[in-house]
């Protein structure tokens, strides 16, 4: 038997909505899809913490007390990125945490925790702390493809998390290129070489997830991710029904009751009939072309949106192809948050001045420098020469670099809101200029807009490109390549301003 975790309500509004579904609409299907018998609800994580904020003026941690009020019986699972949490930074230690503890008081009984370069050093205090609490602590593989990327790498990874005490092992096909015939190589040699349960997660981006998925289950997954229809396909999640209908009577059935999912995906047509106007085409296509140039749907949307800001959207085959150089340049980072947007910009603005690395954005300085954690590859030495010589690349644990935070956190938020609780606190530390905002918007009693200008104007871009303009380069303001550390107090401001454009645009979150 192969278990089913449901992800409707996360990675596939998430993958084609741009996030905006609103609890409202999740609670009246809460019975029903707890009822159901899934291994596992993911409800929480990703971009829906910043997202809830930020567009919707809705509190996380009010979402997840909620649906957990209403799904009591199945397990909540959350994606957490690592020593990132759900924001787009390393946080320190104690924020880490604290997060994690008052995630698993508030519900989450399932945390998959991932980091984009599968650098254990990045999940082992969220891990430790997962551990802490009782809850399930899922170690994550981030699958990709380049000359580093080996089976053996990955299994030799696989060993690493299992000796952080992790419970159970994800291989993240987060760009949904992962072919069956190798993912069903890869879980049976982590089952047989590390010996930890294994879950698979895909997309549907290339066409070839659901076979990804059943030959998965067949090498001794024990679950895989699924998206009930109205949500799936595309770059979202194989749909449920069909992973349930194709292993229905075999010794892998699910034992799901197709009517009740038919009567559950009923109703999520009517949600997905409300957030229209923010689904592209181009989301549900399947894209073959992701098998050769790797760049996860959300990743591609981000460049249009850069491109189309630049009324450049004409270079968009010249981005494509640069994109797998920087990757190489930089050690061949898988492409999920944030190393997706580091590589995607520093390519725009590589086409865009019409030089490599002209211009080189402060991420990628940090990056070169270590303070991402290893790249899974060598780096370009004359792109490393050209970091390092003004300040040099570290080799420790990054997070070691940053001191406590959360008590300066939560006395700066009760300056704001003197009563403010530990969720609020770590809202505010992880998004202090959103979570003023929000706040603004909450005294004020306004509700966020889920169809926002900005993402609107993304969804045009996807679908009319405009006809290619001579090309600019962006201000540093917009295009980040200030040189200003995001490892500063005043980096780290700026970084936020330098990523509305990805914010606005961000449709999914590799998670």
């Amino acid at each position: 038997m192969v278990e089913i975790t449901e992800t409707v309500l996360r990675d596939g509004h998430q993958s084609l909505i741009a996030t905006r579904m609103r609890t409202r609409d999740m609670l009246p299907a809460a019975e029903r899809l707890d009822a159901v018998g899934y291994r596992s609800l993911e409800v929480w994580g990703g971009a829906t913490f910043d997202v809830c904020l930020r567009f919707l003026r809705e509190d996380p941690w009010e979402r997840l007390r909620l649906l957990k009020r209403a799904m009591p019986k199945t397990p909540l699972q959350m994606l957490l990125r690592g020593q990132n949490l759900v924001g787009y930074r390393h946080y320190a230690d104690d924020v880490v945490e604290k997060f994690v503890a008052e995630a698993a008081r508030e519900g989450v009984d399932i945390f998959r925790v991932f980091d984009a370069l599968n650098d254990p050093r990045n999940m082992e205090t969220a891990i430790r702390a997962v551990k802490k609490t009782g809850a399930t602590a899922q170690a994550t593989i981030c699958y990709t493809t380049s000359p580093v990327h080996t089976l053996d790498a990955f299994v030799d990874l696989g060993k690493r998390l299992a000796a952080l005490d992790a419970d159970e092992l994800c291989v993240k096909d987060m760009g949904g290129f992962m072919p069956p015939t190798e993912g069903g190589a890869l879980v049976r040699a982590l089952v047989k070489e590390v010996g930890l349960p294994v879950v698979v997660h895909t997309h549907s981006s290339s066409g070839m997830s659901t076979l990804t998925c059943l030959a998965a289950a067949d090498a001794g997954a024990v679950a895989v991710d699924a998206a009930l229809s109205p949500f799936a396909g595309g770059t979202s999640q194989p749909p449920t029904e069909t992973i349930v209908g194709a292993l229905h009577g075999t010794a892998l059935d699910p034992k799901l009751d197709l009517h009740a999912l038919a009567d559950l995906a009923e109703y999520f047509h009517t949600v997905m009939d409300r957030y229209r106007p923010l689904l592209n085409l181009r989301s549900l296509q399947t894209d073959p072309g992701i098998l050769m140039h790797q760049i996860p749907g959300g990743m591609l949307s981000n460049l249009l949106s850069q491109l189309a800001e630049q009324d450049a959207l004409g270079r968009l085959t010249e981005v494509l192809d640069e994109v797998p150089r920087v990757r190489a340049d930089l050690g061949y980072p898988p492409l999920v948050t944030p190393t997706s947007q580091i590589v995607g910009i520093q390519a725009v603005i590589n086409v865009l001045t019409g030089g490599r690395y002209k211009q080189i954005t402060g991420e990628v300085r940090d990056y070169v420098r270590g303070l991402y954690g290893t790249p899974p590859g060598p780096l370009d030495p004359e792109l490393k020469r050209k970091v390092t010589e003004g300040a040099p690349a570290i080799t420790g644990r990054p997070a070691d670099l940053l001191p406590p935070e959360f008590e300066k956190m939560l006395g700066e938020v009760r300056a704001l809101v003197p009563a403010a609780d530990t969720a609020e606190a770590l809202s505010y530390a992880l998004f202090p200029a959103v979570y003023k905002s929000y706040r603004r918007s909450v005294d004020h009693g306004l509700s966020g807009d889920v169809l926002t200008t900005a993402a609107l104007g993304v969804v045009g871009a996807l679908r009319a490109p405009r006809p290619a303009a001579a090309a600019r380069v962006a201000a540093p303001a917009a295009g980040s390549a200030s040189g200003v550390s995001p490892w500063t107090h005043e980096g780290r401001a700026r970084l936020q301003s330098q990523r509305r454009w990805v914010d606005a645009s961000r449709s999914r979150s590799r998670r």
